[in-house]
């Protein structure tokens, strides 16, 4: 068998070897074998798993990409097949959300009236539940002026209309992809605007190649994974 230093994984993908030990200390690579002097011996088993975990983070991020090897380490496919899944409904999700915006966009620039809209939220929490955000979120989307919602002349409550659900969306949307609030605001305004689209379907563009790009990362992770999980049954 061949034995690998902490140098050997760190070198092949940039990182330092601190990381390395620190990967090892959290679970995300399997424990090393040590000398009698204390060294790591690291094998292609570990070198498997590292790129597992790297590849990973790529397509679901640190959180979940931690949570599928530790889930594995620690004997528990089930729980990181659910992670994977997790990741994949939310990048459906997302996909489906973008196709929504896009729609909403292309019927407002061909509008030549804008009819009354109909309120389909009646409260924060009512919002936040139909987007899984915390009605705290959505507070800090109306102090910056992503979200302007009426107030009902009886009761004082917000009331939200069709069209701040489009641009909850959009935020939503948005903010996923690392957009900061300030620039969320700007699109939306120009929403809200005669015409002034250009830049949201910049940003949608923008963010139909980080979907795709993700897409492309998860299929990877798959074959690193896939290559990881072979390993370990062959030493079972």
């Amino acid at each position: 068998m061949i034995t690998l230093r902490p140098a050997d994984l760190a070198r092949e993908h940039g990182l330092s070897t601190q990381a390395v030990r620190n990967y090892e200390r959290d679970g995300f690579i399997p424990p090393a074998e040590r000398t009698q002097s204390g060294y790591r011996i690291y094998t292609e088993v570990h070198a498997a798993a590292l790129r597992a975990y790297l590849a990973l983070i790529a397509a679901y991020g640190h959180s979940i990409g931690g949570q599928i090897m530790t889930a594995i380490h620690r004997g528990a496919l089930e729980d990181a097949l659910r992670s994977i899944a997790f990741g994949h409904n939310q990048l459906l999700r997302d996909q489906d959300t973008l196709d929504a915006v896009r729609t909403a966009v292309n019927h407002l620039a061909m509008e030549s009236t804008v009819a009354p809209d109909r309120p389909i939220a009646r409260s924060v929490g009512e919002l936040a539940r139909q987007l899984r955000v915390t009605p705290a979120t959505l507070r800090s989307w109306e102090d910056v002026g992503i979200l302007v919602p009426v107030r009902d002349p009886v009761t004082g409550y917000r009331v939200f209309q069709a069209s701040d659900i489009r641009d909850a969306e959009l935020a939503h949307l948005l903010r996923r992809g690392g957009y900061p609030l300030d620039r969320i605001s700007t699109v939306v305004q120009q929403i809200r605007t005669a015409g002034g689209t250009e830049t949201l379907s910049r940003a949608l563009d923008d963010w139909r190649r980080k979907l795709t790009t993700q897409g492309l990362a998860m299929l990877d992770s798959a074959v690193h994974l896939s290559r990881y999980l072979g390993l370990i049954d062959l030493l079972d």
